[in-house]
């Protein structure tokens, strides 16, 4: 007969919460340890059992699978099965699953006497994503401690990717050859020498609102979906979503976009660009911000339709000449111009000239997209230094939709742009990169599980570009690429940004 013990531990973050309260009430000392415990192993057990020994009861938070940012395949087991296996250690009084990234807002909500950590983290200055500072923050802001274990550690996702991940799949063949060239060392050295480039975005805002609505069926007298409107949310991207990835590496990011005076959404815009991005604005000269409404079915996070509100004339002859003017001025200050064109008007040929004439390094990104379709393609670009397109954009350029990828990234796109370093991006295939003199560098992707695709090639494109400006080899172009884009496609809108933190815990989840 099954024991229902460790089912009986598992309770929802408000049972928890009320424990806590009521134990800490009757002078009870309460640990809590936080993890994603995929693999229970001697490690966990023995920095369970040590923790609980610091204290009278010990609760175990898990991160939920949508959080789990390790890989492909990643929770191994799901947030369930995870918690029933540590509620039947004798040493765990009960076990709660959190739906946050970190342990940070249960840290808030549990207030521990005790947040317990392995003797790894016991030097903050050796903790890459720098969660461990705002842990101790967190823990003592209501009178608790970081407690440590001194126990042998080990490491699930050591253990998982050594053993458990044995097929001789594309992608597990692709991180085996990484971690045995010391990959993540040489994608952390390049990531950190990113704080000191001087970049430079140029390119369109598009403001993305998402409303969320409740199909409620066909209505009676015609043949359309009713839905009702529950909620919205509106976020800056296009080359604002852009840069603040970026903007998470480099000490310093500047903007160069235009904006409509009419709903302007420029409070909104400076919202949400990070601190340490500068935006300089040149304005439109009628009709709005380029808006792009999605109505998503909340349930399942379903695209529904989309509905486009812009202006996408070209600016006038008088802004396009203050736009090149702003442009000449300044662009010979950068390591790197990254131009997002997402073909709403704003990059016309005079600029598109001068940035390929005076641009130190370009890094061009010519998007498709159901405004633009057929019109705004990479070709009009006669020379760039890094390129970054997805598939469908590929095969529009070289207007040709039956040529296999590799011909299309390896011959025939650099047979129209002047251009040594290529990359075109295939979705849950990865990405095809093509480098002067070398030849076909390819990759898989990262990731399985997709919340919401939306900017994902920006997020792939901002992070890629300065690797290559650097001189990075297209192996770690594209890999960096390619975890910017797993990280991307888990975050919903623009909500928030692919960081250096979050990017470098993914890193060493696969590579380690």
């Amino acid at each position: 007969m099954k024991d229902y013990t460790s089912t009986s531990k598992i309770k929802t973050v408000e049972e928890a919460a009320a424990l806590s309260a009521a134990w800490r009430a009757q002078g009870l000392k309460v640990v809590m340890a936080h993890g994603v415990f995929d693999l229970l192993h001697l490690g966990h057990l023995h920095h369970l059992q040590e923790g609980r020994r610091q204290g009278d009861r010990l609760i175990v938070s898990l991160t939920a699978d949508a959080f789990v940012n390790k890989g492909p395949g990643r929770p191994a087991f799901p947030s369930l099965q995870r918690a029933e296996m540590v509620g039947a250690l004798s040493c765990v009084d009960l076990a709660v699953v959190s739906e946050n990234p970190t342990a940070i807002p249960m840290i808030r909500t549990l207030m521990p006497d005790v947040y317990l950590k392995g003797s790894d983290y016991r030097n903050a200055e050796d903790d890459v994503t720098g969660n461990i500072t705002k842990e101790r923050d967190a823990v003592e802001a209501h009178g608790g401690k970081l407690g440590f274990t001194d126990e042998v550690t080990f490491s699930s996702t050591t253990l998982i990717n050594r053993y458990m991940n044995v097929d001789d799949t594309p992608l597990n063949r692709y991180l085996r050859e990484l971690r045995e060239e010391q990959g993540l060392d040489q994608l952390v050295e390049f990531v950190e020498k990113l704080s000191d480039m001087k970049v430079l975005f140029v390119g369109d805002t598009i403001i993305d609102e998402y409303r969320y609505i409740k199909p409620l069926g066909k209505t009676p007298k015609d043949s359309i979906i009713a839905c009702l409107d529950e909620d919205d949310e509106t976020f800056a991207g296009g080359v604002i979503a852009a840069a603040n990835h970026l903007a998470g590496f480099c000490d310093n990011v500047d903007i160069l976009t235009t904006l409509g005076p009419a709903d302007s959404y420029e409070g909104l815009v400076r919202e949400h660009l990070r601190p340490n991005v500068n935006l300089d604005v040149v304005w439109h000269q009628e009709g709005p911000t380029t808006r792009k409404t999605r109505f998503i079915d909340r349930y399942n996070m379903r695209k529904m339709f989309e509905v486009y509100t812009m202006d996408d004339s070209a600016l006038s002859a008088t802004r396009q000449s203050d736009l090149d003017r702003r442009l000449a001025e300044r662009v010979g200050d950068y390591d790197l111009v990254i131009l997002t064109d997402f073909g709403h008007g704003m990059i016309q040929q005079s600029t598109i000239d001068l940035l390929m004439e005076k641009a130190p390094y370009l890094a061009v990104n010519a998007q498709t997209n159901s405004g633009n379709f057929g019109f705004n393609l990479i070709t009009k670009y006669r020379r760039a230094d890094f390129v970054s397109i997805d598939h469908n954009e590929a095969m529009l350029a070289i207007r040709d939709k039956n040529v296999p990828i590799r011909e299309t990234v390896g011959k025939r796109l650099p047979a129209l742009i002047d251009c040594p370093r290529i990359i075109v991006t295939n979705g849950k295939f990865g990405s095809v990169g093509f480098e002067r003199g070398i030849g076909l560098v390819e990759a898989p992707a990262l990731t399985s599980t997709i919340v919401d695709n939306v900017g994902a090639g920006d997020a792939f494109f901002a992070l890629s570009a300065p690797f290559a400006a650097m001189g990075a080899s297209m192996k770690y172009v594209s890999l960096i690429g390619n975890m910017a884009g797993a990280l991307k496609v888990g975050i919903v809108g623009h909500r928030t940004s692919v960081d250096k933190a979050g990017l470098i815990k993914f890193a060493t989840s696969l590579l380690k």
